[in-house]
């Protein structure tokens, strides 16, 4: 679902909503529950409205509103353990965007990351939306739809468990900053470069790219959000006229993760992004 690319990230829509001019602004609430700072990042969709901000900082417990226009797309991210160095330059040791500054400036996050991605007023007025862990993981995330439509398709996703404790000896990335500790969890494409893993060259379709034995790993315990490229059926949510709620670190029984059933989705209906795999 997302692309494992960080220096140019392609925004490209497999169907392009970006000249919808239809439909209502959205209230994005996003809320930092973990007991660490987070400073999420905002990357817009080729030829969409930018909303007010692409980089901020929560500190535990704080959240922040921000009016996303209509037909906006893009996705929001978090990043964990940052800091300015000497000559005010800012970077993060996980899903860093690489602007030097808080805000991301049209930047993507360099993976591992959890990702959350939205395509606003879609085919047939529909939002789409979802969480990967295509990139990897770094933070547990929920996406929480409020006041919207859609029966049970229009419903809370994401990943809620804690998988850097988890993660495979040869995924996981490690900050020594006195205590080592697992920050974030990469995934295998990002970890061993192999098309099988990445979807690409004669891997590059659905019929040829399948589960591995790592992503198995994030799906079993994120059953509802994207572990790799071509995931989509069991990935992909919608709803109609609803605000979102994006929660760091939710309770762990905030979220039931376990497999709910949902509609496919048909020919008309988009994937949030269309380049899903390595460089």
């Amino acid at each position: 679902m997302a692309t494992m690319s960080h220096s140019v990230i392609s925004l490209l829509l497999s169907f392009s909503f970006s000249f919808f001019l239809g439909g209502n602004s959205a209230t994005f609430t996003i809320l930092n529950q973990c007991d660490y700072t987070v400073w999420p990042g905002l990357l817009s969709g080729a030829g969409t409205s930018q909303p007010s901000t692409t980089g901020f900082v929560l500190e535990k417990g704080q959240s922040n509103a921000i009016t996303m226009p209509p037909g906006w797309s893009g996705r929001i991210w978090g990043r964990t353990y940052c800091s300015q160095d000497a000559t005010g330059r800012f970077t993060c040791a996980t899903a860093d965007c690489g602007s030097g500054t808080v805000e991301c400036n049209g930047n993507g996050a360099t993976p591992p990351a959890t990702l959350t991605e939205f395509t606003l007023n879609g085919a047939n007025g529909l939002d789409f939306y979802d969480v990967s862990l295509v990139d990897g993981y770094n933070v547990p995330m929920l996406i929480t739809p409020q006041d919207g439509t859609g029966g049970g398709n229009c419903t809370t996703i994401g990943c809620a468990t804690d998988l850097n404790s988890e993660c495979p000896a040869e995924l996981r990335v490690v900050l020594s900053d006195g205590v080592e500790r697992s920050v974030a969890c990469k995934s295998a494409c990002e970890a061993f470069g192999d098309a099988q893993y990445c979807c690409s060259g004669e891997y590059g379709s659905p019929n040829t790219c399948r589960p591995s034995s790592y992503s198995q790993f994030f799906k079993s315990a994120c059953p509802h959000a994207y572990s790799y490229a071509y995931d989509d059926g069991t990935s992909t949510f919608t709803c109609t006229a609803a605000d979102y709620l994006i929660t760091f670190c939710p309770p762990s029984d905030s979220y039931a993760e376990t497999r709910k059933p949902h509609g496919q989705r048909t020919a008309q209906e988009p994937s949030v992004w269309v380049d899903r795999q390595c460089p």
